[in-house]
């Protein structure tokens, strides 16, 4: 029973890390096709917007409870 809980933690984190990874390699590859990203910018500053926004949701989502 102990173990159960560490692991579907364990695992949680990891499918938020790989859907926070696909999500905004998703963004980046979109914005390049739609040619909405400004020349100086690169992955690193997408992903940034990314992590300001699951940020803001996890806050909600904390105050909401």
């Amino acid at each position: 029973m102990m173990f159960e809980n560490t692991t579907h933690s364990w695992e949680e984190k990891l499918g938020y890390i790989a859907g926070y990874a696909i999500f905004t390699t998703a963004l980046f590859y979109t914005l390049i096709f739609l040619k909405k990203l400004p020349e100086a910018w690169t992955y690193a500053h997408i992903a940034g917007i990314t992590l300001v926004i699951t940020a803001a949701g996890t806050l909600i989502k904390r105050k909401l409870r």
